[in-house]
């Protein structure tokens, strides 16, 4: 799967996820207040109490349209009913299916931005998902050199101002994407470790705490789920199959 390469399908009838398989599903999150209403039907007394912190109802209806998309999503694979399934949480927060619900085999990531919800899904191994949307932002530079590595920043800093933008999402959601496969969230140093930015320049996680060998051991891969925004994917290991697929409300 290549940034120009990227083409949502809809899903077939019937699919696997064999152990090397990675399905990335792509969901519109801004939806019809009877889909939400559905939506939360299915959620936990937990999420819906999540939902009900956020002051602005169109970001309550995202928060219930993202996990209910997740619970139908990871009901597929468990042919079990959405309702049913249990999430843990690790101690930075990262989401798991309980085990008694599939969670020693069946792992998963999400990430979401304006309206537009990411899952990516495997088997038996950590991986992690980000998307945002590209919007100005005039401080990028002062932002890079706060959280970014100084490899980073001094890469970012000797583009031309025509790329910077681009390359800042870039590093971004590469960053992003790995310390959520980690499970470390920020928790984990941003500048602690080395991604390309470049534009044109493949994804690629280059150092760990200045180990090559350890970032060796890493897939980032970019795309472009949707016009306006950039994603990332990190996994551990290499040779996979990468499926994408497009959410369809049923």
């Amino acid at each position: 799967m290549t940034v120009s390469g990227c083409i949502w399908d809809a899903p077939p009838a019937d699919f696997t996820l064999s152990s090397n398989d990675i399905h990335i599903w792509c969901a519109c999150i801004d939806l019809p207040s009877l889909r939400v209403q559905q939506l939360a039907q299915i959620l936990s007394e937990d999420e819906l109490k999540r939902a009900e912190r956020f002051y602005f109802e169109q970001h309550r209806n995202r928060f219930i349209a993202r996990r209910g998309i997740l619970r139908t999503i990871l009901s597929r694979y468990l042919d079990r009913s959405p309702n049913e399934l249990e999430f843990n949480y690790g101690s930075r927060g990262k989401p798991a299916l309980a085990e008694t619900c599939g969670g020693d085999r069946l792992r998963f990531n999400l990430s979401d931005s304006h309206g537009f919800a990411l899952y990516a899904v495997t088997c038996d191994r950590n991986l992690g998902i980000d998307i945002e949307k590209i919007r100005p932002i005039d401080d990028a530079e002062q932002i890079a050199k706060r959280f970014f590595s100084s490899q980073e920043y001094a890469v970012l800093r000797d583009l031309d101002r025509s790329q910077q933008q681009v390359a800042f999402y870039n590093c971004w959601t590469r960053k992003e994407a790995y310390v959520k496969a980690i499970g470390d969230g920020l928790s984990f140093p941003l500048d602690g470790f080395d991604v390309s930015l470049s534009p044109g320049e493949p994804a690629k996680l280059l150092s760990i705490k200045s180990d090559t060998e350890s970032a060796a051991n890493w897939l980032l891969q970019d795309f472009i789920p949707v016009t306006g925004y950039v994603a990332a994917l990190a996994v551990e290991g290499f040779g996979f199959n990468i499926s994408c697929w497009q959410w369809l409300e049923e």
